[in-house]
């Protein structure tokens, strides 16, 4: 639960910060205020995105294929189709 509780934690403190910021009550340059400020959510949703995905591609690239994984996801493939077969169900 503290894991939990952790990252409530930090979201209500970024959300209370973000919004503190947008309503104007912690004071910024007008330029900040008017350009930066409200595209914030959009440009962290946007950069979660690209890290995502970044960690998806290199994720794909150092994956290893290896016989010995292969043949015991085929076997454990084959172990799960029996067991649903004695149970009546048709999996071919």
């Amino acid at each position: 639960m503290s894991r939990a509780r952790h990252t409530i934690s930090v979201a209500l403190f970024v959300s209370s910060l973000y919004l503190s910021l947008y309503l104007e009550l912690l004071p910024l340059p007008p330029v900040i205020q008017k350009d930066i400020i409200p595209v914030l959510p959009f440009w962290a949703l946007v950069s979660l995105g690209a890290w995502l995905l970044f960690r998806l591609g290199w994720g794909m690239l150092t994956f290893r294929d290896t016989p010995e994984a292969y043949a015991e996801l085929m076997e454990e493939i084959k172990l799960a189709k029996a067991d649903l077969r004695t149970k009546g169900v048709d999996v071919d």
